[in-house]
């Protein structure tokens, strides 16, 4: 069983300038759901989204990937 959690965590500490400040926190809906909402520091922010959202988009792509591994679906909020 993958922890979503650790590796949204870790994709985006490896982008942002301060990777100390970067949380994820989950959240579990009905059946088989998970929310994962990731907050990084203001200034980092521009990192994670990208040029016209490339970046969040792909984030967005490779968790929901990961996430049908373990059979489950993945929803990724930015604050």
């Amino acid at each position: 069983m993958i922890n979503l959690s650790t590796v949204l965590s870790n994709i985006a500490k490896s982008i942002v300038d301060h990777p100390e400040r970067v949380s994820v926190t989950e959240q579990s809906s009905e059946g088989n759901e998970i929310i994962l909402t990731l907050s990084v520091a203001e200034e980092d922010m521009g990192m994670i989204i990208g040029k016209r959202g490339k970046i969040a988009k792909a984030i967005r792509t490779v968790m929901k990937t990961v996430a049908k591994i373990d059979d489950k679906k993945v929803t990724v909020e930015i604050k």
